[in-house]
């Protein structure tokens, strides 16, 4: 069975991406393949590096508060182009706003404190 592919991404002005790099590397670690963007990406970028990788999901470290905003606008990109991909996020992101990300098509929201054998987990059961 071939790993299951995952694009790290850092969307927007926030440049704290240590919660990206820790999650990334427990991702390698539970054998996932994964590839890492690095800071201050576009929505626009995220979307092509995704679709060039070939990745199974793309997982979004957001603590900007825009969230609301970049967000969609990867989910957008992707139904544009008709490209399916799992979108999961982690951040400071409010139970109202998680309500809404959902409702836009993010898969799963992981608030501080989450543990990455979480979301781990999450990702095996979607791809099972």
């Amino acid at each position: 069975m071939k790993p299951i592919r995952i694009l790290m991404a850092k969307p927007g002005l926030d440049g704290h991406d240590r919660g990206a790099k820790i999650v990334a590397r427990a991702l390698r670690d539970a054998g996932f393949e994964v590839v890492y963007t690095g800071i201050r990406q576009t929505p626009e970028m995220i979307v092509e590096t995704a679709i060039q990788e070939g990745v199974d999901a793309i997982g979004v470290s957001i603590l900007s508060g825009a969230h609301n905003v970049l967000l969609p606008k990867i989910t957008n990109l992707l139904k544009k182009k008709g490209v399916k991909k799992l979108i999961f996020a982690g951040g400071i992101i409010s139970d109202e706003d998680i309500k809404f990300l959902k409702r836009k098509g993010i898969a799963k929201i992981f608030t501080p404190g989450t543990s990455t054998s979480e979301i781990i987990e999450f990702l095996k059961k979607s791809f099972i």
